[in-house]
């Protein structure tokens, strides 16, 4: 089961980590309000929006593929093309200055916005379907729940940790320099990944 959550933990941490328009606009609030606990309705949002993703992808994947051995390779193939590809963009994309425009949304605004980014976002659903769902096929019982518990926290801290560093890093002014650095983590994590995937096909 170890085994499952750290595979869980890496897998979960690599597909959240770009700055994709969902963790941009968490960043963006936690640098846009004052206090930090003004920020909880879009971290709790973003957050939980995520757990129904992971927590659908594997109930249901398990399910539609556990006799279809052609699907379960189509899936997880499509998976690590997937992972290499978004790893290519994430590598080779410049940063931007994501603060521009930015304001400080109302709480109502908050869910109402984070949710939309989180459910209706089709790279949200390709990386929980495509990447996490078709992942736990290798677990079952216990170590696949462990799987799943170990993605959905990595979620939720990684919500909470990415609106305090958007607060820190915000006073900073170095917003540029940060994206830069987070972009080249993500890549590398990505391609760690498929490359595993890759070595339990």
């Amino acid at each position: 089961m170890l085994a499952a959550g750290v595979h869980g933990f890496i897998l979960a941490f690599g597909l959240i980590l770009p700055l994709g328009v969902q963790n941009v606009f968490v960043f963006n609030q936690g640098s846009m309000h004052k206090q930090y606990s003004r920020v909880l309705p879009v971290i709790l949002t973003a957050s939980i929006s995520d757990t129904v993703l992971i927590t659908l992808a594997v109930l249901g994947i398990s399910v539609m593929v556990l006799k279809v051995t052609w699907l379960s390779t189509l899936l997880l193939s499509a998976g690590i093309l997937f992972l290499i590809y978004m790893g290519y963009l994430t590598w080779s994309s410049r940063p931007t200055d994501v603060t521009a425009e930015t304001v400080a949304f109302s709480p109502k605004k908050q869910i109402t916005f984070a949710a939309s980014v989180s459910l209706l976002n089709p790279h949200a659903i390709m990386d929980t379907i495509g990447v996490i769902g078709t992942s736990s096929m290798n677990y079952a019982g216990p170590a696949k729940f462990t799987f799943a518990v170990a993605c959905i926290l990595t979620s939720w801290i990684w919500f909470f940790v990415l609106a305090y560093v958007g607060r820190q890093v915000g006073r900073l002014g170095e917003l540029n320099s940060f994206h830069m650095i987070l972009n080249k983590i993500s890549a590398l994590i990505m391609w760690g990944t498929a490359i595993y995937l890759l070595l339990t096909f």
